[in-house]
């Protein structure tokens, strides 16, 4: 079972939160005074640096356990969808990047004010905040389970409501001051010790397996129930599940131009670099980082599978303990808390704690806050304040951001926990809110001459309820089929963006601007 943490394991902690702090005050001692120095770090981030931040946003408290808990349920076939986000990462670098850096954006909408009007700019931001807080407090709720068990050992709405809270506040502290500088070198921190500490239970784990490399490989590809835990590619037409190569292909390849493209909280950092061809390499690498780290995860939750379910390869071991009995969720943590030796256990679990951050979807929620709505009614309605105006305000806008994402982690541990969903799925699944209607329209803004503010809402409006009328509750409280439920999200995402296209393109013809 779970052990409390040790006074060594707490100084590790402590000297974590000091690192953290020392790295955010180094990189906000000048402190920004203008709005493009806060939200863009002036332009002058490294594209490197810019790819390693890219990724921590990316995979964070999602893959640090989600890609365990999916490896240890199933196979490989998520590690492949990361072809899906490479040729997201194409269309991206082709036809967005460029187009926003010649437009000199500070938030991604801006793109539909120059196509439409400043009233469809502001549809489009305000959903990417409904759909940012979604997802941001879906990843917070993940990152609120390994705290939950490393102070209380357990999982309960009351103790995930308290783990959440200390989280929150990390994230403005950490946030508040430097604005995206700060969080773009925290980041780095953050990825070096998650990384770092995913290499040492990877090493531990296959030390306290008494079976040898290829013992263990085989072990895994010929599991009980003839089932291939090594398997890559999922050639199945079952449309229940996520990650068939037809699903990556369609349904994936969406979520990821959504995601680096549309959703501010990841293109904002590629806007921080010096020009489109930098921002494009920082996408790039930051798209082929992802595969080597995503497989460490997922080769953490294929041993832990051979060191609870296999005792056949366990030997003499496997009397000393018996199968993991908690929920699936929990097994990654379960082994760090129960395991792991102390002093190394907190040291991983800073690990846990970096990959938890939440200071990107606050940076990013302020800038779309401020840039696509306060800025432009305070212009309209006013005199033009001074450019550190707009700072404090951003400063502002992420305390009532970080409440709004507080409970939202709350209402995720009812929904997950009545969906059952795994949660990699989980949170990829949440995700699809926002991006359903944001690619509709931005496929008719791109590549059709088509559409008018009205038809943009309308799309934003119908891809959103889109996917909630997928939801396993609302099925279940609506009545509806309950065939409803059953698609996979990359297939929701379709249906999503298919209808939101649809109707965005039912608007009449409008002359480019």
């Amino acid at each position: 079972m779970p052990l409390a943490f040790t006074g060594y394991d707490w100084a590790v902690l402590g000297f974590y939160v000091a690192l953290l702090a020392l790295a955010a005050w180094w990189s906000s001692r000048r402190n920004p005074s203008e709005a493009d120095d806060y939200f863009l770090a002036g332009h002058h981030a490294p594209a490197w640096l810019v790819a390693v931040s890219a990724l921590s946003t990316m995979q964070s408290a999602a893959t640090f356990l989600g890609a365990p808990d999916n490896s240890f349920r199933g196979d490989y076939s998520y590690l492949t969808s990361n072809f899906a986000a490479i040729i997201g990462a194409v269309l991206v670098a082709r036809f967005l990047i460029p187009r926003y850096y010649a437009m000199g954006a500070t938030t991604v909408y801006e793109l539909l004010e120059s196509r439409f009007d400043a009233t469809a700019r502001r549809a489009a931001a305000g959903m990417y905040l409904v759909g940012r807080v979604l997802a941001s407090g879906a990843r917070l709720y993940l990152a609120a389970i390994a705290v939950s068990m490393i102070i209380f050992l357990d999982v309960t709405p009351e103790h995930i409501m308290i783990a959440s809270a200390v989280l929150v506040v990390f994230g403005i502290v950490f946030t508040l001051f430097g604005g995206l500088n700060a969080v773009i070198w925290s980041d780095l921190v953050q990825v070096v010790l998650y990384v770092g500490g995913a290499l040492l239970v990877f090493a531990f784990l296959l030390n306290k397996i008494p079976a040898a490399p290829a013992e263990i490989w085989d072990g895994l590809r010929h599991a009980p129930g003839g089932i291939d835990k090594m398997r890559l590619f999922d050639w199945s037409f079952d449309l229940t599940k996520p990650f068939t190569v037809w699903a990556i292909l369609t349904g994936l390849v969406l979520l990821n131009v959504g995601n680096a493209g549309l959703d501010q909280d990841t293109s904002q950092r590629f806007l921080a670099c010096e020009d489109a061809r930098h921002g494009k390499r920082a996408l790039y690498l930051s798209m082929w980082m992802t595969i080597p780290v995503v497989a460490l995860f997922m080769g953490i939750g294929s041993l832990l599978h051979i060191f609870y379910d296999r005792p056949e390869l366990m030997g003499a071991s496997a009397s000393a303990m018996q199968g993991f009995s908690g929920e699936k969720i929990t097994v990654f943590m379960s082994f760090i808390l129960s395991e792991i030796p102390p002093g190394l256990r907190g040291l991983i679990t800073v690990g846990v704690i970096a990959a938890a951050a939440i200071n990107s979807g606050l940076i990013s929620m302020a800038a779309v806050l401020v840039n696509d709505f306060y800025r432009p009614w305070r212009e309209r309605h006013g005199t033009r304040p001074p450019e550190h105006h707009y700072v404090n305000a951003g400063r502002g806008a992420m305390i009532g951001l970080a409440l709004a994402l507080f409970a939202m982690s709350i209402l995720c541990y009812y929904w997950q926990h009545y969906s059952d969903t795994p949660l990699l799925e989980f949170v990829l699944g949440v995700m699809t809110f926002a991006y359903s209607g944001l690619l509709g329209v931005y496929a008719v803004a791109l590549f059709t001459k088509r559409g008018s503010t009205l038809s943009v809402i309308g799309a934003l409006a119908v891809g959103f309820f889109a996917i909630l009328l997928q939801q396993h509750y609302v099925v279940d409280s609506l009545g509806l089929p309950a065939a409803m439920k059953t698609l996979a999200f990359p297939w929701q995402l379709c249906i999503g963006a298919s209808l939101a296209f649809l109707v965005c393109l039912a608007g009449k013809a409008t002359a480019q601007r």
